[in-house]
């Protein structure tokens, strides 16, 4: 009988040390406001943006630049994309990522086409699933009140 008593209290012992808490500072009203799911995460698509095929003359590549940056303030205004930034020169011909807020990577290419980097070839997407944080579009306000230049 001893061994049964010990067994059990064992068995509940290691139930309740796996069990999982609840999160003191959890608010539901935010969660719920950023699509969090319980762990606070939801799904984006990652993009990373590699150099083209398309070749441009230098007063063309401005222009379609200047276009990707303010299709970047659009996307970001509507929501859609909550993180963005070029890599430094590289050998793999990355250019930068953005995180969209896209559930799927269709929604992500209907985002993309607004692009016309993208659209005109010029930076080649390379689009995956990724499972992050659902509070990453917060830092964004936060960006606003430390950069003292717009592009």
């Amino acid at each position: 009988m001893p061994r049964s008593i010990l067994f059990f209290c064992l068995c509940i012992f290691s139930l309740g040390a796996t069990a999982q808490t609840v999160n003191p500072k959890f608010e539901k009203v935010l969660a719920d406001s950023l699509g969090a799911d319980d762990y606070g995460m939801k799904n984006y698509v990652l993009v990373i943006l590699k150099t083209g095929k398309y070749k441009a003359e230098r007063k063309e590549t401005d222009s379609l630049f200047t276009g990707h940056m303010q299709n970047i303030g659009r996307l970001v205004s509507n929501g859609k994309l909550v993180l963005a930034g070029p890599f430094g020169e590289n050998d793999k011909g990355y250019r930068g990522i953005f995180i969209l807020n896209a559930k799927t990577i269709s929604e992500a290419k209907l985002l993309l086409d607004s692009d016309p980097a993208v659209k005109s070839g010029l930076l080649d997407p390379e689009l995956f699933q990724w499972y992050g944080s659902a509070a990453l579009p917060l830092y964004l306000k936060s960006h606003d009140k430390v950069k003292k230049m717009d592009f």
